[in-house]
């Protein structure tokens, strides 16, 4: 993905909102650019395509429903692009999560078009990496098919597509083959340290870019047997050299089916995102580097983002998150985790300790941020 920034960022903290807030996503292949999150606009059950059996003949060189994805990060002043995949003709995009994360407002162009559309967040799932969008007003569009990744063996020809550099355009089309399955892969998020194992991925030799995430990874029938994801600006991933990693599409439709049917879960969060508005970063206690923090654990708050629920609720710089409901806070991971579980509006019970060791819990009804 090929970020643009206009402006810096927190160095090391995670804008908290409604989970920690906006990392610029573009794992190699995955971008941000417009929309904000939406409530769930249900569709029915058969629009999601059913997995298909094929047999491997040579790579295919068929595009079928690419979206390529542009995001605008409004509390970073950053843009982004990535890719994603038509799962059905009104509109309904799967993407990776990292794509529209932190994202306030989002578009979608269907390149089989060329029409761009405003695009809302019907759901995500953070540790797995993906999210639904909805095109609005989108009718009558040409969804991709997809292939039982099942069927997937060592040596398979494949085609990774996607919107390399976040050019936009046609979509870029690179060959490969599948090189392993089931592989673990760490990926980092930069601004605070925290990390998610995705698993049972298909690793190809395909030449996945920044800008491809989200998009198809396919069969040589042209179904979409994976969802391409990579490393990025901000959150990157234990990858080897020339080493492209794609989500199984049956896992992938699976998350999808459950963010349609808006049926939230640990790991999926449906319809809008809450927000907290504050900076966050991990507890460290660093010898000779000033006085260490009030708590050996927990998120400690860099900033405060000015009209958010945090500044009403006098939340300062320096002090530490320890826990939110009653249930301990440990990390900024953790905060970000449990703050997925809200929606706009609800009000939570705050545990926070002062720079002089006071502890203190504050009601704070939460407002709408961008997704996490």
């Amino acid at each position: 993905m090929n970020e643009e920034p206009e402006g810096r960022g927190c160095g090391g903290c995670l804008l908290l909102l409604a989970a920690l807030a906006a990392l610029v996503a573009v794992l190699a292949g995955r971008p941000l650019w417009d929309g904000r999150s939406g409530d769930v606009r249900s569709a029915p059950e058969s629009a999601l395509p059913a997995p298909a059996r094929t047999v491997p003949a040579e790579p295919s060189g068929r595009r079928p429903g690419v979206v390529n994805i542009d995001t605008e990060q409004g509390l970073r002043s950053t843009r982004a692009a990535g890719t994603g995949i038509l799962l059905d003709a009104s509109g309904l995009v799967l993407t990776n999560n990292h794509v529209i994360q932190g994202a306030t407002t989002i578009r979608g162009t269907v390149t089989d078009n060329g029409r761009r559309f405003p695009a809302d967040v019907l759901g995500y799932d953070k540790s797995g990496d993906i999210a639904v969008i909805r095109l609005r007003g989108a009718a009558r569009l040409k969804p991709a098919a997809f292939g039982d990744s099942g069927l997937v063996q060592l040596g398979d020809p494949v085609t990774a597509v996607g919107n390399e550099g976040g050019k936009g355009g046609q979509p870029k089309v690179v060959t490969g083959r599948i090189t392993a399955l089931d592989q673990q892969v760490t990926a980092t998020d930069q601004s605070d340290g925290s990390s998610e194992r995705l698993t049972s991925m298909i690793e190809t030799d395909a030449p996945i870019r920044p800008g491809d995430s989200g998009g198809p990874l396919l069969n040589t029938s042209g179904q979409v047997i994976g969802v391409n994801t990579a490393a990025s600006a901000g959150f990157t991933m234990n990858q080897g050299a020339h080493r492209g990693y794609a989500i199984p599409s049956n896992r992938a439709l699976a998350v999808a089916r459950q963010i349609q049917e808006g049926r939230a879960s640990d790991t999926v969060h449906i319809g809008r995102t809450a927000m907290l508005g504050v900076q966050v970063r991990s507890v460290t206690r660093t010898p000779g580097q000033g006085t260490a923090p009030p708590a050996a654990s927990g998120a400690l708050i860099a900033g405060v983002l000015p009209g958010t629920p945090a500044e009403a609720a006098g939340l300062p710089e320096g002090a530490v998150i320890v826990a939110l409901n009653d249930r301990p806070v440990d990390s900024p991971g953790t905060l970000t985790g449990f703050l997925l579980r809200h929606h706009p509006g609800d009000t939570v019970r705050l545990g926070w300790v002062d720079s002089a060791g006071r502890r203190f819990t504050t009601p704070v009804r939460l407002a709408e941020g961008p997704p996490q």
